[in-house]
């Protein structure tokens, strides 16, 4: 998800996309609970509302992509009361060989939608569309499936634009109100289904979808945050696994403040690869020489737009949207090209390419309207999750994190989740797949958002896994176009040939 927008995004500025802003119009109300669905069966028809990744409709709707609804019980305590609607989308197998059956996708986030993404991607799974139907969908809580929205436009562009760390009790300050209104925000506007927008009730609408797509087990390739609902399923529903792919795995079990930790120091190691990679061609790399000119460069870039924000159009790059920037050009090596061509028109005075990244990662369209990305995050992480920091554990959080990297330290999911106004549970943080089928762990040496460490840590909890190591960077293993990767994947999702232990990619 992250790698598709943000090399969106870049791609545009380097055609000299113009910065865009919107109104202040409050967004439209998307979390009442549907209708169209009925439970049990999906009506397909033509998709008509999919979006470009730039957030523009296409000219026409593309006849091979079906979409449907599936209503499921908004609260599985009571499942004959009130429905939700599940957007999905569908590309039918195409051949040449014999249909498997279904292909369930999940592409991270949590807030990703399966519906956009999918239809973006699809050649990208070519091989699997052979003879799978591929299937995507908006989970409980993301765009099209009441999606999570917290306030209007103004609110989204207030929090987005927020510093990544205070510089002083001000910028504290301001911080902290801003995050508490935000989650004031999501409340008013989506308070109806906070309280069940989380990856258990996800887990129970993925086996709705597998018994409406009509198969007995559920095949299902997940990537990023969708590993840990594709690991929460097989806990849940063992019985029912197919063939299960888990791509960029998180591990379930860790804290908040183990997670800030861990990811720091992979968008770090990722950032300190950028800096090296830019540098290895003499005169190659606009924003330094060396990696500590590099890195001072891209520090001073960072303390002058604190100091005081760049104009862009009517908009402004603030600290906290450049640190945003960097961080979703760091989720592939594709994009750090369009990085350091962002950076360095920056420190020229043209912000347009670093506010371009991040609103690939925020999910800003150029309109000035936001997709569900960044209220559904806060919205599964808080719900999957009893923890609720104190302030002096998240001054602890922080001040480790900064010595990690002053760059991306913070303190983390904590700090939303202590103001969130529904409460958390950690039923999705234990994990145990004992009775499924052969699962498939893919992590990647390299990865900054799921490191390493997590894929051993996940194969373990389930008992029921395979590890596969891809020695390469980025965040996903199977989009990197690593040959060896793909006929590992390809292999077990087609042909049922289960990886043997150690299994190691090379990488390029």
């Amino acid at each position: 998800m992250r790698r598709i927008l943000a090399a969106a995004a870049a791609a545009a500025l380097s055609a000299g996309l113009a910065a865009c802003s919107g109104d202040d119009a409050a967004a439209p109300d998307a979390t009442a609970p549907g209708t169209a669905g009925q439970q049990g069966a999906i009506a397909w028809e033509t998709c008509t509302d999919i979006k470009r990744p730039d957030g523009a409709a296409p000219a026409s709707p593309d006849e091979r992509l079906q979409c449907g609804k599936l209503a499921v019980p908004l609260d599985y305590a009571k499942p004959d009361g009130e429905k939700i609607d599940i957007a999905l989308l569908r590309v039918e197998a195409t051949g040449p060989g014999e249909r498997i059956g279904s292909l369930l996708f999940n592409f991270g986030g949590p807030g990703a939608s399966g519906v956009d993404t999918l239809a973006q991607a699809v050649k990208a799974f070519g091989s699997l569309g052979a003879r799978y139907d591929l299937v995507g969908f908006d989970p409980r809580g993301v765009e099209r499936s009441s999606g999570v929205r917290c306030g209007d436009n103004a609110m989204m562009d207030r929090f987005t634009s927020a510093d990544s760390v205070p510089g002083d009790e001000a910028e504290r300050t301001e911080i902290t109100q801003t995050i508490k209104d935000f989650a004031t925000a999501c409340q008013e506007t989506s308070g109806k289904v906070l309280p069940y927008i989380g990856t258990v009730n996800a887990a129970q609408d993925m086996d709705r979808i597998r018994e409406a797509l009509g198969d007995a087990k559920l095949n299902y390739f997940g990537i990023s945050y969708g590993t840990q609902l594709g690991a929460v399923y097989a806990t849940k529903f063992p019985g029912k696994v197919g063939r299960f792919v888990l791509d960029a795995p998180l591990d379930p079990s860790v804290s908040m403040h183990q997670r800030t930790l861990i990811q720091t120091a992979g968008f770090q190691q990722a950032y300190e690869s950028f800096l090296a990679d830019c540098v290895k061609d003499t005169g190659g790399c606009e924003i330094g020489s060396d990696t500590e000119t590099a890195n001072a460069n891209i520090g001073k870039l960072l303390d002058e737009l604190d100091a005081e924000p760049m104009a862009v159009g009517d908009r402004q790059l603030t600290q906290g949207l450049a640190v945003t920037g960097v961080a979703a050009a760091l989720y592939s090596e594709l994009s750090w090209p369009f990085l350091d061509q962002a950076l360095g028109l920056a420190m020229k005075g043209d912000g347009r390419g670093m506010l371009a990244l991040a609103d690939s990662y925020n999910g800003r369209n150029p309109d000035g309207s936001y997709s569900t990305i960044m209220s559904s995050f806060p919205a599964v992480s808080c719900v999957d999750s009893s923890e609720r920091p104190t302030a002096e554990q998240l001054a602890e959080t922080e001040a480790e994190a900064l010595k990690i990297s002053p760059l991306f330290g913070s303190s983390g999911l904590g700090t939303i989740c202590t103001v969130w106004p529904a409460p958390g549970s950690d039923e999705a943080t234990k994990v145990d797949a004992t009775g499924s089928a052969p699962i498939v762990v893919i992590a990647t040496t390299g990865d900054p958002a799921t490191p390493y460490e997590w894929g051993p840590k996940l194969t373990e909890q389930l008992k029921t896994a395979t590890l596969v190591t891809y020695k390469g960077e980025g965040h996903g293993a199977y989009l990197s176009g690593d040959a060896c990767v793909k006929k590992t994947t390809d292999g077990y999702l087609l042909d049922g040939k289960v990886p043997a232990e150690n299994t190691t990619c090379p990488g390029a």
